[in-house]
């Protein structure tokens, strides 16, 4: 049976923030306001100032700016669930809340809907916002999302943002992680990913997850199972955010092969494990390596990256 999070009362008082910050634009969606031609209101339709590589937002004024800030800085506390601050499950690490932990994603949330962290969350809001703003066209994926919270937040970005032309590409077995195909990728060598029950979430833990932010409709895609099995069947023509978090040699590499050809040229691609897990640091160098791409690889914390696709 799922967990009932700690902080649904907080996820019901984000779908209502977004319900209200809605009710600010005229046309009914906050982000139709900050693109239209016909509005005079420059300080409205400017893009946020950000700083990409540490996730820090500038706040530019503006109600529909302020409620785009207010309703996003929500989802983050929300998915992180900073507010409640729910126990650590990490086997390794205290079974205790710890702020600064949570902050960087250094533990396994007993209930929050990521274990990412908010600095992390913060890049994906960041990045999100940012393919939107400059007009990189694409759909978003992220490829292994546990209880869903990344996923969430990006669906929450067009949410506020108004934008109904992108859809959001959820992947994963829903199972957990598969054992090591040490034939093919000997790399993954005793990886004990596929031993730690905790990362195991069912699909319909993480399709009601969506659901109590409001968040679940046809804009969000399924795509259930192994990855070697299904990404090369997503319909998906182009992506401008792709999101890598499947922590072994092969998850990682089986991902890039199949979606970085559709990453726009302007997109961008975010890995979760780099710093922490060698395997997934190695699968990123060498498809890095082998299709000669010398793009700058930005730090967000200790230890996801991204870069912008240049060509």
């Amino acid at each position: 049976m799922p967990v009932e999070p700690t902080g649904v009362e907080t996820a019901g008082r984000l779908a209502t923030t977004r319900a209200r910050a809605n009710r600010l634009c005229r046309t009914g969606a906050i982000g139709e306001r900050m693109r239209s031609p016909e509005s005079d209101d420059r300080e409205l339709r400017r893009p946020a100032k950000t700083d990409y590589v540490t996730g820090a937002h500038i706040r530019t004024g503006g109600p529909v700016t302020e409620a785009i800030d207010r309703y996003l800085d929500l989802a983050i506390k929300t998915i992180s669930n900073t507010i409640y601050g729910d126990a650590n499950q990490k086997p390794w690490v205290p079974l205790v809340y710890d702020a600064a932990a949570r902050e960087t994603g250094r533990d396994w949330p007993s209930q929050a809907h990521s274990m990412i962290g908010v600095q992390r969350l913060q890049n994906v809001r960041q990045l999100c916002e940012r393919a939107i703003q400059e007009g990189v066209p694409g759909d978003f994926i992220e490829t292994g999302i546990w209880r869903g919270g990344a996923c969430i937040l990006m669906r929450a970005v067009l949410a506020a943002y108004g934008e109904t032309g992108r859809n959001v590409w959820c992947c994963d077995s829903f199972e957990g992680l598969p054992l090591p195909d040490e034939a093919s990728y000997p790399q993954d060598k005793d990886d004990q990913h596929h031993t730690y029950k905790e990362l195991a979430v069912s699909l319909e833990m993480v399709q009601e997850n969506f659901r109590k932010y409001d968040l679940l409709d046809d804009q969000v895609k399924w795509v259930k199972g192994f990855f070697e099995d299904t990404l090369d069947r997503i319909e998906a023509e182009r992506f401008s955010v792709v999101r890598l978090d499947g922590d072994m040699y092969s998850s990682t590499m089986v991902a890039l092969e199949t979606l970085y050809p559709k990453l726009t040229p302007g997109g961008f691609l975010i890995v979760d494990d780099y710093g922490a897990i060698p395997q997934c640091k190695q699968a990123i160098e060498d498809y890095r390596g082998r299709n000669g791409i010398a793009d700058e690889i930005h730090d967000i914390d200790w230890t996801g990256v991204w870069w912008r696709k240049m060509a």
